[in-house]
């Protein structure tokens, strides 16, 4: 082979490796690219657990906020169930005694007429006149029957000890005896019950 023959395929060779070493340059910074863009994108898997993290952090926090808030209306419906109750109780008691004292306006004139016909007893007692004693025994018996009937009884205070929800204490005196100290040796008025409540205070004097 001459001179001109090895150079006609040296040029013909040379061309196509100066283009198969490009190619492969080329080829080797695509791949490295690829690569590092592959190493850029984030870890979708990570990203799923992440997430998955997030979500279950958030549904707890609203079951907890859920049940906190279930508690509270729990506790206000039992507050309201007993005040409701206490209420019904009381309404039906105020009823009760509302019933019970129904005539206590009546009732209560009537007790001064008691009183005026006990003073009366008392004088009559000392008195002669058996038929007015008589007499008036039996209005004084009929008036008491009356208001027994309709639930009004006196209250028995003499010698008991004094008690400010029952008595009036209107003045101290010495007792008569050491252990009347303290207790209702005399009373001035009678107090009275209608249906066992307190309609009027009985006045008393109290030992000391």
């Amino acid at each position: 082979m001459n001179n001109v023959d090895l150079k006609s395929w040296i040029n013909l060779f040379s061309p196509k490796t100066n283009r198969n070493k490009s190619g492969n340059m080329e080829d080797n910074v695509a791949q490295d690219q690829l690569k590092e863009q592959a190493s850029n994108v984030p870890d979708i898997e990570k990203i799923d657990q992440t997430e998955e993290q997030a979500a279950t952090g958030l549904l707890e926090a609203t079951i907890e906020k859920l049940e906190i808030e279930n508690q509270e209306l729990k506790d206000k419906y039992l507050r309201l169930v007993a005040e409701f109750d206490n209420f019904r109780k009381r309404n039906a008691k105020e009823r009760i005694e509302l019933i019970q004292t129904a005539g206590k306006d009546v009732i209560i004139p009537l007790l001064e007429v008691m009183d005026d016909c006990e003073r009366a007893e008392k004088q009559l007692l000392i008195a002669d006149a058996d038929s007015l004693r008589e007499g008036v025994q039996l209005v004084f018996t009929k008036l008491k029957n009356t208001l027994q009937a309709k639930g009004v009884r006196p209250m028995n205070t003499i010698g008991t000890d004094f008690n400010p929800d029952q008595h009036e204490a209107i003045t101290e005196l010495p007792a008569p005896q050491i252990e009347m100290a303290g207790k209702v040796i005399d009373e001035l008025e009678k107090g009275y019950y209608l249906n066992d409540k307190i309609i009027r205070f009985a006045k008393v004097v109290v030992g000391k």
